[in-house]
């Protein structure tokens, strides 16, 4: 049952007191981050329940008529020949859990399992699953109380769905494995009954249908998304900040320039600066340069060419959050059972290599502004390495080590997964996507990045104190503000490790972009 987009726009999708609800069409990024990080409440649109139980029924009277279904009463994979007797039927589910939750490692962050929960409960809201509705109301629950099952990280290709880890989520329905709850580690049948929810037993196509999807890529892939376009915002920032202290020549972000090339990124990223730029004393010294170097002059080009790949990677995204994924897939209006490969996870490893792939640019473009504050031949007559003492101190010196250091390890993180199948399940799987493996190391291609972001602001804002008493724009100067609240001016040297990562995990939670955008709220 497909609902037309006019009828999509018109579903209440939040109650009365603010739940989200989902009805399979309607989840954006911003729903997924706060439900799986901030811990918002979900419910069931009455339309999804519906449809789930009436795809439900149509699955039960074709057990009753001994139709053969792949994965319901036939193994699965290169097992999908070998037809269940209906005494096999009755407990293979729980055996197909078992058998596939094969992952290893550490667990998954909370926020990222409970990402996946969601992807996958509003899959099921669309009503082609053949679940039953006493197995996602279970996941509700689970989501509402924050009883969060314990997944580890590796183990997926990303195809058939992210079976491992996917598989490890389901077991925890049946009171097996372990959960996180209330801050702590739990057997889950402690855990689930701590919380007051019920455990179930998993009945024919429970077990594959809660599995089935690539949902552990998606729901990591809308967090990181959401992060990485808070970097590149945070980007801008910074980069504002050290076209001012280096008194660069803003011709290069005139919007007739970027008009004339067409690209709205590159537009969108050009206007940001100048707003943030406006109104600064320190661009209005003379001794500009005729054209400056590429990190300063191009950062609309990349910065916005990043914007749009942010844009793509959020369209499949969202495709994904609200379409059915399924094998087989159950279609009750026209009694039929079809069978596909819409678990393939190679839609959201490609935009998720894109976005890995754009922030290591981005990135590199930051050091390479850092390298420019501190190197005394090019910063405009900026001390070496932003320190009144050079010689007896070193300054920011090291500083540029770590960024290089992190662009050089996401460089290597952006060699793509996603060309990597190695098939599985005795050739049967002969092409898997490696999604899993994507989404793993763009999150920690995002991570670096941020303290490539937060090293640049702090050099920025250490040229602020030398270029006074010249004064910047109020945006970036709201900005430095928000970074000395954070970093204390360098007089002489002292261990820079704890500024790094204070101020990096201040960038991350928003605080310098904040006190930007209070300043020019209408940054796009």
């Amino acid at each position: 049952m497909t609902l037309l987009a006019d009828e999509r726009s018109r579903q209440n999708t939040k109650s009365g007191n603010g739940t989200n609800r989902l009805d399979g069409h309607s989840l954006t990024i911003e729903d997924v981050v706060a439900i799986a990080r901030n811990r918002q409440r979900i419910s069931l649109h009455p339309d999804a329940v519906a449809r789930i139980n009436q795809c439900r029924g149509m699955l039960e009277r074709k057990i009753h008529s001994h139709e053969i279904m792949y994965g319901v009463n036939t193994g699965i994979g290169e097992l999908s020949e070998v037809v269940l007797t209906p005494e096999q039927v009755e407990q293979y589910q729980k055996f197909l859990l078992y058998s596939h939750a094969a992952g290893c490692g550490d667990p998954c962050t909370e926020e990222n399992v409970r990402a996946a929960m969601l992807s996958r409960l509003n899959t099921h809201c669309w009503g082609h699953s053949g679940i039953r509705l006493e197995v996602v109301q279970t996941q509700v629950e689970m989501l509402n109380r924050g009883v969060t099952p314990v997944v580890c990280q590796k183990g997926s290709v990303g195809a058939c769905g992210d079976l491992s880890p996917m598989a490890q989520m389901a077991i925890t329905l049946m009171g097996e494995g372990e959960v996180f709850y209330q801050g702590r580690r739990l057997p889950a049948k402690q855990g689930m009954a701590e919380a007051g929810i019920p455990t179930i037993v998993f009945r024919e196509r429970d077990g594959l249908a809660a599995i089935n999807g690539s949902n552990f890529i998606s729901g990591m892939g809308c967090l990181e998304l959401s992060d990485a376009e808070c970097w590149l915002r945070t980007q801008e920032v910074a980069l504002a900040m050290t076209l001012e202290a280096l008194n660069a020549n803003m011709k290069a972000y005139d919007p007739r320039v970027h008009a004339v090339r067409g690209y709205p990124g590159a537009q969108e990223c050009a206007e940001n600066i100048r707003k943030l730029t406006d109104g600064s004393e320190m661009l209005q010294r003379p001794g500009k340069k005729v054209q400056d170097a590429y990190s300063l002059r191009s950062s609309p080009q990349v910065i916005g060419a990043a914007r749009e790949a942010f844009k793509w990677a959020r369209y499949m995204l969202e495709i994904e959050l609200n379409h059915a994924a399924d094998n087989p897939t159950f279609f009750p209006d026209d009694d039929t059972v079809l069978t596909g490969a819409n678990f393939q996870g190679t839609p959201m490893a490609f935009a998720l290599e894109t976005v890995g792939m754009s922030v290591t640019t981005v990135a590199t473009l930051s050091e390479r502004r850092l390298n420019r504050l501190l190197n005394p031949h090019l910063s405009m007559g900026l001390p070496a390495f932003l320190t009144k003492g050079a010689g007896m101190f070193s300054g920011l010196m090291l500083t540029q080590y770590t960024a290089g250091a992190l662009v050089c390890e996401n460089r290597v993180l952006s060699h793509p997964a996603a060309t990597g199948s190695i098939p599985a399940a005795a050739d049967q799987e002969d092409f898997v996507s490696m999604g899993m493996t994507t989404a793993i190391k763009t999150r920690q291609i995002i991570e670096n990045a941020w303290y490539v972001v937060a090293i640049e602001l702090m050099a920025a804002a250490q040229a602020f104190d030398f270029r006074a008493p010249a004064k910047p724009a109020p945006a970036t100067q709201a900005a430095y503000e928000a970074v000395r609240k954070r970093v204390k001016k360098l007089e002489e040297d002292r261990p820079l490790f704890d500024d790094i990562n204070t101020l990096a995990k201040a960038a991350k939670d928003g605080e310098i972009l904040e006190a930007a955008t209070r300043i020019v709220p209408e940054l796009k």
